[in-house]
């Protein structure tokens, strides 16, 4: 069984060997193991309680039967310990204090004669063993958003053991319980819930999850969460019921393998559970802040969070940090952002970050001059681009390139009238190997072009003179 056992405000982890362990062997195993950790001697006498006031005195008894299981608390609680006595003597010029947790602190005497660098060595010494005891410290996470793997918060431990959960989709969905219980929701008013307990009826035999709350920001709205295992994936709805006639549903769609380790059962939450962070920032964003924000807008109510809530300081301070495309974008948002992004000071040093001139006077309209100087520079980039890069010309690569009229005079035989025998004849210049031209009228009449008859060319009468 695998114990968590605080002592003065520091945690640590112990595994008790056996099933049934008693609170004697829990008891030596502490004495063994952690005692001389903290400072403290093997013969200090303590005491152990699960809730830090509820003693558990019968040290025969066991812890199954205390109520004890695997990840819970153990609080070791010393006996009070004697104020602090101050002794000081002539022999030496520094006292001693002891404090009440064991360490002690060198305390600056009167007489010393080293000057204020002697002071101030006692007051560092102090320093750096309350540093180092706060290094020691385990720091536990307080949400689901800070835990890293293999850390859970003490709420999604208590949560995980008293579910007894049976599969990883039982086991996201109480790590989603959590997180709607830190976004504010609240089971329905009648169910007596501790912190530690999962509602009654959160699972069936049909391995569906339902799950109800409601929330002071949404008023009178109710909303359903129901979880559906579909194969790999886990399919989680909800439904906004805000009136009688307005329903709103969302969908998740979750892989249980991505979050829930193979030791999720049998073991500790903190062995159990992977990527809470992702789990947290992907529920929260998708699901339980959307459905505030559906849920007022729906009851015309002003919004709860988001930009359009920020006090005006703040929101020139987010202003500030954007370049001047996104503060363009974001005044067309609404009327708000408008008149924030049309502020004269946050156009001043927009106007200062980007063009470094300063040397304006405080009545200056510093959003046209952002207007001129953006265009000047606009245009001195667009000319010294021009400048160095040869202007290529713009072809057309869609439509073909048009073929002359009457293309050079073919010297070869298998020039243009052999590639192309259906063109009509006498179209194209006469080839270079027939030199005599058409008999010339000398009347100046263009020649007669003679068809020729069906099944070949006409033949010249001359080239038998040749």
């Amino acid at each position: 069984m695998k114990l968590r056992v605080r002592i003065n405000r520091l945690t640590s982890r112990v595994e008790v060997p056996g099933g049934d362990a008693t609170l004697q062997e829990l008891s030596d195993l502490i004495k063994q193991t952690l005692l001389s950790s903290h400072g403290l001697s093997v013969s200090t006498e303590f005491s152990l309680s699960l809730n830090g006031s509820e003693l558990l005195s019968d040290s025969g008894q066991t812890l199954s039967s205390c109520g004890v299981v695997s990840g819970d608390l153990i609080c070791v609680l010393l006996p009070p310990q004697p104020p602090p006595v101050a002794t000081a003597t002539p022999e030496t010029t520094t006292g001693v204090q002891q404090a009440a947790d064991g360490t002690a602190c060198q305390q600056p005497s009167s007489s010393s004669d080293g000057g204020p660098a002697a002071l101030m060595e006692p007051l560092q010494t102090c320093g750096e063993q309350e540093a180092a005891a706060a290094a020691a410290a385990v720091w536990e996470p307080m949400l689901c958003s800070e835990a890293e793997d293999g850390q859970a918060p003490l709420s999604l431990e208590l949560l995980y053991h008293s579910a007894r959960v049976s599969s990883p989709d039982e086991a996201v969905m109480v790590a989603v319980h959590l997180l709607m219980l830190e976004t504010g929701f609240t089971p329905p008013q009648g169910s007596e819930l501790k912190p530690e307990e999962m509602p009654a009826g959160w699972r069936s035999a049909a391995g569906v999850c339902r799950l109800q709350y409601s929330h002071p920001l949404c008023g009178s709205s109710r909303i359903s969460v129901v979880a559906v295992s579909m194969g790999l994936l886990l399919v989680i709805n909800v439904t906004l019921k805000v009136t009688e006639t307005v329903d709103t549903v969302r969908k998740l769609q979750l892989e249980p393998s991505g979050y829930v380790t193979d030791r999720w059962t049998g073991g500790s939450a903190a062995a159990a559970f992977r990527k809470l962070k992702k789990l947290s920032q992907s529920f929260k964003d998708q699901l339980a802040y959307p459905l505030i924000a559906t849920a007022r807008h729906a009851m015309a109510l002003p919004m709860a969070f988001g930009l359009s809530v920020l006090p005006p300081e703040l929101l020139l301070r987010v202003l500030r940090l954007l370049d001047v495309r996104s503060v363009v974008r974001l005044s067309a948002v609404s009327r708000h952002f408008n008149a924030a992004a049309a502020d004269s000071m946050l156009w001043r040093h927009l106007y200062r970050r980007d063009f470094t001139d300063g040397s304006r006077s405080r009545d200056t309209d510093w959003k046209e001059l952002y207007k001129m100087a953006y265009k000047s520079r606009s245009e001195r980039r667009r000319a010294a681009r021009h400048l160095f890069l040869p202007p290529f010309p713009r072809r057309d690569i869609i439509s073909p390139v048009p073929r002359p009229l009457f293309p050079p005079l073919p010297g070869i035989i298998g020039g243009e009238y052999d590639q192309r025998p259906h063109l009509p004849h006498g179209l194209l210049p006469r080839p270079r190997y027939d030199p005599i031209g058409p008999i010339a009228d000398p009347a100046g009449r263009p020649p007669v072009l003679r068809r020729p008859p069906t099944g070949g060319q006409a033949a010249d009468v001359r080239r038998g003179f040749i």
